[in-house]
């Protein structure tokens, strides 16, 4: 058992040895590959969404000096027609880059990697010869043990994100291994490969591009593998006597085709281990890198954070992404690059992203206070007004600002619809993570309020019933709140309650059409 050359079994161990959220049917999509044309696999995601545990999982699968029958039996991959086939049958060639970066220093980075597997495998194959050619010394230990490899390569992009200068060699390492087909297929049997980013462009093709990729933006097959899926968050909160709905709120938002909700295995894990909702992304190395991205000079990006601040999807073009932390083209590739940090949810059908829940908004709040930027300082002080007029009753003040926030923001062409003007709502109260968390369409009384601010616990502020209305008026939106009894959703919550109507009548002359406002005190 060896550090580079088949390290086995004992780190999957441990992890099947805690809550383990099966996801051995992974294994099956390997499987499927080997000794194909699609045999090299490159999968992308965030931080602390699996992507070590996966490798884990690969090594002890795979590798052939270790019997890992007891793991792996009674799990899904136990099930499939080929489990027997590849169980324990190949040598592993295991590369965490990040480790490896540690251990060798940059300048010597790739020579480490060469020496390493090669000693290795002289202390496994003693009769092995060693070619000047590091392919061609993989190529005779593939001839002298009568098995090809499979690779695991984990945090694959570390060295492209972590170590100036070394980009061209190591994707020049990376291509004489994996784009040659000729030796490729003499000496791997599969590559899994995995990262936060995609494979880095070399043009508008990617450098290494016989892999075939699986992005947080197009993740395909391996959507369920991505992080946990409703139904086994369902599971573990039942499991643990936790409630699932506030599970939802926290750590939900990422939703991919066939699949559904995906949600963030680190922080689901912790949020039952300590029993305690909170943010846990911030012990990423991720969340340092927040505030630098969202202060980018690109034309339109303070508006764009703004709206997603305040709960608006917003349309992302990911296609042009170099696949890196350094080269931006305007706010397109600062969004995309978001997504693959898992700051952002993207919908791949409507072509959409968001922040994803309640977890990643606490993130952007923290962030969006620190950012040395006029215009978005200038959004805050006009955020934090509103909800301090909100609260003194001033509806005059209330219904001036939601307007100056429709004429700056919104096309008078798309302004033409309730819909409309709840996004302008969010907008105008982005600031609400301060001291809310908002819900949108909550059900309460006998039908859905638009739009709740729930306070935070002892944070002292009332609650916010939001009603819109569209050629109506405020009236309207205040009597449908206490119609339908909205305010009953609150009570017992501990917190004076405030009722907010908003109208616009786009039937009025257009010097007319104003926002109203009306304000009532419980």
């Amino acid at each position: 058992m060896g550090t580079f050359l088949n390290p086995g079994n004992s780190g999957f161990a441990r992890i099947v040895a805690s809550d383990y959220v099966d996801k051995t049917g992974m294994i099956s999509l390997i499987n499927s590959t080997i000794d194909t044309t699609k045999s090299l696999s490159c999968i992308s995601r965030p931080r602390r969404f699996g992507k070590s545990y996966a490798a884990q999982m690969l090594c002890a699968y795979y590798d052939k000096t270790c019997d890992s029958h007891s793991l792996f039996d009674g799990l899904k991959i136990s099930n499939d027609p080929n489990y027997e086939t590849y169980i324990n049958k190949y040598d592993i060639i295991y590369l965490d880059m990040t480790q490896i970066l540690g251990e060798a220093g940059t300048d010597s980075f790739i020579d480490f990697i060469k020496s390493k597997v090669v000693e290795e495998l002289m202390d496994s194959y003693p009769e092995l010869k060693v070619d000047s050619s590091f392919v061609s010394t993989l190529i005779n230990a593939v001839a002298l043990s009568g098995n090809k490899f499979i690779a695991v390569i984990d945090e694959w992009d570390a060295p492209i994100r972590e170590v100036p200068n070394i980009e061209k060699d190591y994707l020049s390492f990376l291509r004489m291994l994996f784009k040659s087909s000729g030796a490729t297929s003499k000496i791997f049997s599969a590559v899994y490969m995995t990262g936060i980013l995609p494979i880095k462009k070399d043009g508008s093709q990617s450098a290494v591009s016989d892999f075939e990729e699986f992005t947080i933006i197009k993740p395909r097959a391996f959507g369920e593998y991505v992080g946990f899926t409703e139904a086994e968050v369902k599971k573990l909160c039942e499991q643990h006597d936790i409630s699932f709905d506030l599970m939802k709120q926290w750590y939900d938002g990422y939703s991919f085709k066939d699949v559904g909700s995906v949600y963030n295995p680190n922080s689901v894990m912790k949020a039952l281990r300590y029993n305690d909702f909170d943010s846990y992304w911030t012990e990423t190395s991720a969340v340092e890198g927040l505030m630098e991205y969202i202060s980018k000079p690109y034309n339109g990006l303070s508006k764009t954070i703004a709206e997603l601040i305040g709960g608006v999807d917003v349309k992302v073009n990911t296609l042009g992404f170099a696949n890196d932390l350094v080269t931006f083209r305007g706010k397109d590739d600062v969004l995309t690059l978001m997504i693959h940090l898992g700051y952002l949810a993207y919908d791949s059908e409507t072509k959409t992203a968001h922040i994803p829940n309640e977890e990643i908004k606490l993130e952007f709040q923290k962030s969006i206070r620190e950012v040395d930027h006029p215009e978005t300082l200038k959004r805050l002080n006009d955020s934090d007004k509103l909800f301090l007029d909100t609260i003194e009753g001033n509806e005059e003040s209330v219904a001036a600002q939601i307007e100056k926030v429709h004429n700056e923001e919104t096309s008078p062409i798309h302004y033409n619809k309730e819909e409309s003007l709840r996004s302008v709502i969010k907008l105008a109260f982005y600031t609400y993570k301060d001291h809310y968390m908002q819900w949108e369409e909550l059900p309460a009384g006998i039908g859905y309020a638009d739009i709740v601010y729930m306070p935070k616990k002892d944070s002292g502020w009332p609650a916010l019933v939001v009603e819109l209305k569209w050629n109506k008026s405020a009236k309207t939106a205040i009597d449908q709140i206490l119609d339908k009894k909205y305010p009953d959703v609150l009570k017992g919550f501990g917190s004076e309650i405030i009722l907010v109507g908003i109208n616009y009548d786009k039937n009025m002359p257009v010097e007319k059409r104003k926002h109203s406002c009306k304000i009532v005190r419980l």
